[in-house]
């Protein structure tokens, strides 16, 4: 029988409260060598929703798993045509207040490195640098069969070109890059093969049901090893490929903060959790470390945040 992934969970009570005191983040960063895990609450302020949070896409939409994607051409259909729409928002969105103070935070050399779980490379637009990609990047595409990479940006161009007068308007767009569309709004839509050998295409993202990479789980666990202390920024921690990284700094004794305003699934294992919205949390920060948080307002940083989008792939 095919298990469906875990989506939710539900807070036991016991849990320590929370906080709206930001002071033990701004200790942390002042000590250095702190690892960012950043999940989807990060970029709600980019206009992308989070999964689980106040509206979140999982009250109204069931994530594509890889076995789904994999088991039939329908399902392919239904994907592609959500995801080609859902693509277009994701390349008009920038870097809010919560990525560009952890770039800042990062040029001060208060991080040891970025782990991200998201997959809209709004952390690189910021200017972080080594960001890990926990579940992949919708920015690249790689065929299954022979695993050839193409830039997202070239496979939208043959979508278009496939699919002429493609326009539907989607209910939401989720923090997969999946858009909201009915069967009828599917309708014929066509898939394009991969060019090198006609196989099938998937984003370069870890679906729910998919494994990530175990090279990629054995690089963040060294980031683990290596930090001083884990700083956790809108993730619910619902799923257990960011969660082992909580679990295994709470087991080596490094403090674990997480920056959430709802409960998570890691709150058992953190020192604190602080229940702020995380641009103005990270701010406050920022402020109080008297470090620099590049202003959106000012010539040319939007110019400098759409030239980061465009070289992932926009």
């Amino acid at each position: 029988m095919r298990m469906r992934p875990t989506l939710s969970w539900t807070p036991t009570e016991g849990l320590p409260p929370a906080t709206t005191d930001p002071e033990p983040v701004v200790e942390a960063l002042g000590a250095g060598g702190v690892l960012v895990l950043s999940g989807a609450g990060i970029s709600t302020e980019s206009g992308i929703p989070d999964y689980r949070g106040e509206g979140g896409s999982l009250s109204r939409h069931t994530p594509m798993t890889y076995q789904d994607f994999t088991g039939g051409a329908a399902a392919r259909r239904r994907y592609w045509a959500r995801s080609h729409l859902g693509w277009k928002t994701f390349r008009r969105a920038l870097p809010n207040a919560g990525h560009r103070a952890v770039a800042a935070f990062g040029r001060s050399g208060a991080l040891s490195g970025v782990i991200t779980q998201n997959v809209d490379g709004l952390h690189q637009a910021a200017g972080s640098e080594g960001v890990v990609e926990l579940h992949g990047g919708l920015d690249r595409v790689v065929c299954l069969n022979c695993a050839t990479f193409v830039a997202r940006r070239e496979v939208a161009r043959r979508l278009e070109e496939a699919n002429p007068g493609f326009q539907p308007v989607a209910a939401g767009v989720n923090p997969d890059g999946d858009a909201d569309l009915t069967n009828e709004q599917v309708g014929d839509f066509r898939v394009v093969p991969c060019e090198v050998c006609g196989g099938i295409l998937k984003p370069d993202v870890v679906f729910f049901g998919e494994t990530v990479p175990t090279a990629r789980v054995e690089h963040c666990r060294e980031l683990v090893r290596a930090a001083t202390s884990v700083l956790v920024l809108g993730s619910s921690l619902t799923v257990m490929s960011g969660l082992r990284f909580v679990r295994q700094a709470a087991q080596a004794g490094k403090p674990v903060l997480i920056v959430n305003r709802e409960p998570t699934r890691g709150d058992g294992q953190a020192v604190t959790r602080i229940a702020l919205p995380l641009g103005a949390a990270l701010g406050t920060v920022a402020d109080r470390l008297g470090v620099r948080v590049e202003d959106p307002r000012v010539e040319g940083v939007e110019d400098k945040a759409a030239t980061g989008r465009d070289a992932l792939g926009a």
